[in-house]
This record gives C-alpha cells, sequence and structure tokens, in this order.
C-alpha cells in the first residue's frame, strides 16, 4: 500500500543524492554562486561610487551656491564659455543680495608650476580672502591669503597637501617659492587635505591672489573687464539657499539686460547631490541588472543539469515508482534538489560577493556596501529562482511512465 512520504524523507534523500554525485551537484551550483557574487558585488560598487560621490560634494562647503558662465545649451554643444560673468557681479551679489553671507569670485586656470627642478601642470586659482569660509578649506599651516595681499597684487601662494609633498616631498615649505609664468611666489600657507571633487585633486592646488592672477596670468577682458571663471556663494543658512538662488538669478537678469534666455547658470550643492544620486541610482540598478541576468542563468544552467539528471535516473525512478512511490512524492525530492542546490549555492555566491566588496573597500577609494536587506533579498531570490527552474525537471520526473522507465533495466 502506497503512503506519502513526508518532507523531513523527501529532503534526506534529495541530500543524499546530492551528496553522492558532489562533482556535478558542485557544477550545477556554480552559476547561483556566480551570480549571487556578481549581484552583491555589482551594487556594493555602485552604492560605493553614491557615497564617494556624495562625500566629495559635501567637500564643496555647505549651503554654497555656484555661478557659473553660460547656460545648459552652451554646455552641452562644448562652446567655450562666454567671458560676460565678471568681478563686478560678484561685488553686486555681496552688495544686495540679501540673502548671501559671503562670495567668493575665482578665475582658475591650468599652468606648469615649477620648484626645486621639477614641474608640473597643476590648476592655479585666483582668490580671495572669502574662499577659505565659503568652500569650507582649513589652513594646515601658515596663513591664507589676506586682503592686503589681493590689494597689492602680492606675489604669495597658499597650496595644497599633495602638492607641497610632490615639491618638497615632506620638507619645510613655508617661505619658499614656487615659480608660475617666470614669476616667483612665495609659499605663505599649506591648507588641510580636503580630497577630490569630480576626479579633481583639490590637494594638488595652489591658490594666489585673484588680483595677481589678473596682472600676471589671464589678463583683462577688453569687452567684460576681469572675467570670472565661477563666483562661490554661501547663503544665510541652508533654507535661504532658495531664496538666494532665485535673488541672484534676478539681480544678474538685470545687470546683464538678460530677455530670453540666460548667459550664467546658478547651481546649489542640492542641484549637484540631485543629479549625482540620479545617476549612481541608475549606475546602482544597471549593474544589479546585470548580476540577476547572472542568476538567471544560473538558474537556468540548474535546469539543464537537473533534466539531463532525469535521464540518468530514469530507472531509479521507475523502480520507486513501481513499488508504490506516487508522482507528489518524486515531484517533491527533485524540487528540493533544486532548492538545496540554490540555497547552498547563495550562500556560498553571498559570502564571496560580500568579500569582494570588503575588498574592493580596501583597495580602492570607493566606499563599498552592501545593506543587509539586499543580501537578504539577493537569497531569497535565489533560493526562489532554484525552485522555479527545478519545476520543469522535477515534474518530468514525476510523470515518468514506471513501466516506461523499467524497460531500460
Amino acid at each position: 500500500m502506497s503512503r506519502n512520504i513526508s518532507l523531513k524523507e523527501a529532503f534526506k534523500m534529495a541530500a543524499k543524492t546530492l551528496v553522492s554525485n558532489k562533482l556535478r551537484s558542485s557544477l550545477t551550483m556554480l552559476g547561483i554562486i556566480i551570480g549571487n557574487a556578481s549581484v552583491i558585488t555589482l551594487v556594493g560598487l555602485g552604492r560605493g561610487a553614491q557615497t564617494l560621490a556624495k562625500n566629495q560634494l559635501s567637500n564643496l562647503g555647505a549651503n554654497v551656491l555656484f555661478i557659473v558662465p553660460g547656460n545648459n545649451d552652451t554646455r552641452r554643444r562644448g562652446i567655450a564659455f562666454p567671458k560676460n560673468l565678471v568681478l563686478d557681479d560678484a561685488y553686486a551679489i555681496e552688495e544686495q543680495v540679501p540673502s548671501v553671507k559671503k562670495v567668493a569670485p575665482q578665475i582658475s586656470a591650468n599652468e606648469i608650476v615649477q620648484s626645486n627642478s621639477k614641474s608640473l601642470s597643476i590648476s592655479i586659482a585666483g582668490v580671495t580672502p572669502e574662499f577659505l569660509k565659503v568652500r569650507s578649506f582649513e589652513v594646515d599651516e601658515g596663513r591664507f591669503i589676506s586682503q592686503n595681499d589681493v590689494k597689492g597684487s602680492r606675489s604669495v601662494a597658499v597650496i595644497g597637501p599633495d602638492l607641497k609633498n610632490e615639491f618638497f616631498n615632506g620638507d619645510i615649505a613655508l617661505g619658499k617659492n614656487i615659480r608660475i609664468k617666470d614669476h616667483s611666489y612665495e609659499i605663505i600657507g599649506i591648507l588641510e587635505p580636503k580630497g577630490a571633487v569630480f576626479g579633481s585633486n583639490q590637494d594638488k592646488n595652489a591658490y594666489i591672489p585673484l588680483t595677481t592672477m589678473v596682472n600676471r596670468i589671464t589678463g583683462k577682458d577688453p569687452t567684460f573687464g576681469i572675467s570670472l571663471s565661477f563666483i562661490s556663494v554661501e547663503a544665510i543658512s541652508k533654507n535661504k539657499t532658495s531664496a538666494a538662488k532665485f535673488q541672484i538669478t534676478n539681480l544678474l537678469r538685470q545687470r546683464h539686460k538678460i530677455l530670453r534666455d540666460d548667459d550664467f547658470a546658478v547651481r546649489s550643492q542640492e542641484d549637484a547631490l540631485n543629479i549625482v544620486t540620479n545617476i549612481t541610482s541608475g549606475l546602482t540598478f544597471l549593474l544589479a541588472g546585470i548580476g540577476a541576468v547572472s542568476l538567471i542563468v544560473g538558474g537556468i544552467g540548474i535546469m539543464n543539469i537537473m533534466l539531463v539528471s532525469v535521464s540518468e535516473r530514469t530507472e531509479e525512478i521507475g523502480l520507486r515508482k513501481a513499488i508504490g512511490a506516487k508522482q507528489s512524492d518524486v515531484l517533491i525530492q527533485f524540487l528540493f534538489e533544486a532548492l538545496i542546490l540554490s540555497v547552498i549555492g547563495g550562500i556560498i555566491g553571498t559570502v564571496t560577493g560580500l568579500s569582494g566588496v570588503y575588498i574592493i573597500g580596501i583597495i580602492t577609494p570607493l566606499p563599498a556596501s552592501v545593506g543587509i536587506p539586499t543580501t537578504l533579498s539577493t537569497m531569497v531570490i535565489s533560493g526562489s529562482i532554484g525552485l522555479i527552474f527545478g519545476v520543469l525537471p522535477a515534474k518530468r520526473a514525476s510523470k515518468l511512465d514506471p513501466i516506461v522507465a523499467l524497460r531500460s533495466l
């Protein structure tokens, strides 16, 4: 008389079958292992890129707005930025916009800098004393550029810590000189490490008085006067950032006599953060999708190898059914086999992926990480995939005619 085997018995039989075919079981799990590891590693990379971008944006300064020449169309078409954002605009913003606390005009250019028989191409920035507070920089040694340095167009420079190491290799840099465009500049200060923003290493820059930058490097534009690369503006508070942006836009539209499209753009830290978040979130989903394809391929691998297993175990299935095993018994055993393979493969793949994320976080600047929800959901999905792709082989095995199966004996 036939009876239904218990789930415990079915599980034991499935496990025993898998253990007796270690090589085949290992190869079957390989796809799930690779899939799980890929999902977790790629999601960790995406989250690391997102965190890195956010950290870099936070280095720009708190409650900061950036006014740049040119509009969105100019940037899309790669046209050279116009020179109509001038120093007088910065003075007007400082005097006429009530939501603004500090204004830091800046002129940037790439130049060859020389010291101790060594030459480097770096970014030179002409700035005012307000730059230090607006952009949240700190001085490690010496002092920053003063108002007297700007008024007197003095030949002084403040450099980043990486530039100090490049030129002086740990030696004292204060009081020594660097040369920019055949002019010598005394180093009066070293900044504390700030890090990179969008691939630009701020710790390798040099800063000189704005007036010195104009007189010795960039010059004045005959039409506009002292053209700026951009203006950094600190709002009174975070709540006043939107108001400051609105007021600055209206003021510059009046000053530039704009009737239609703006010839400038005002960007906030929040705007940049939203753009970066959208991009990195899309990247994370894309990478997760690529990893999910690996999981599906692993599921297909389980299905294919189990179909082969059904063909090889025809006699076993025939004997079991001949002595009273029901279709449901065979179905459950094969489903357990698929589930065991996918769960164990998922666990191994998860551990491998987490290890990969940990190693990436150590050897690269990316703070790669994976949350517990992502890890658990990946394991659940891998188990579900194994179960789903194991249905077809299990059904085929359960429907074998015992008479036909025993003919092969």
